[in-house]
């Protein structure tokens, strides 16, 4: 039987995100609130459990879960090589709406599917997740949705689809947009903006002046 913490008390949301982190610890999956839509996290570095996260969304290996982190610092120990346009899209636009495909550090002992060496990374504008991120690292995390279905903006739609196979929700209300991000590689020399969304094309490259388009 899966748990569910309505965290607009704040009492309700400490004891929330603290059983959320142990779940996570355990190898369960957790329902989470971002700026775009609601999440289904997993241990970024647990391969049950991103295999977990894969069957509970009926999602193959050849889809990837990008991945969430609570600030510009986990970068660091993930990116093998992070371009200087990049640093400033980060600068910019993180938190929000902006996805990163980068090379990840080989050294790292992970399988999130089918990367082909990179790793999708984003830093959410939500109170919730973040200080979800804070206390447990790196997440996998994928919209919390069974493939084909439409992505949940509330915590009722997230547990109609995924049910006990979450072991704990984090109802953080309604998410402000149901428009996902956008996604730039940062794999080679120039970015290239493989997806606009929640941000244009025109402010990316606003930011970063040499922002290619496929």
């Amino acid at each position: 039987m899966s748990q569910r913490y309505d965290c607009c008390f704040a009492s309700e949301r400490a004891v929330g995100l603290g059983e959320a982190a142990a779940a996570l610890r355990r190898g369960e999956l957790v329902v989470l609130p971002t700026d775009t839509v609601y999440g289904v996290g997993a241990d970024a570095f647990s391969p049950a459990a991103v295999c977990r996260l894969l069957d509970a969304k009926g999602r193959g290996r050849n889809m990837p879960s990008p991945v969430l982190v609570g600030g510009p610092d986990d970068l660091d120990g993930l990116v093998e090589n992070l371009p200087e346009q990049a640093h400033r899209l980060v600068d910019a636009l993180w938190p929000g709406g902006l996805t990163l495909v980068a090379h990840h550090k080989p050294s790292l002992e992970w399988d999130l599917g089918e990367t082909g060496g990179t790793v999708a990374l984003r830093m959410p504008a939500h109170p919730v997740a973040l200080d979800l991120l804070n206390q447990t690292g790196p997440l996998a995390v994928s919209s919390a949705n069974l493939t084909g279905q439409p992505s949940p903006q509330d915590c009722d739609a997230a547990h109609r689809m995924l049910g006990d196979t979450a072991a704990v929700y984090l109802d953080g209300g309604p998410t402000p947009a149901d428009v996902p991000s956008s996604i730039v590689d940062i794999t080679a020399t120039s970015p290239v903006l493989l997806r606009a969304r929640a941000i244009s094309a025109d402010e990316l490259r606003k930011v970063a002046p040499g922002l290619q388009q496929r």
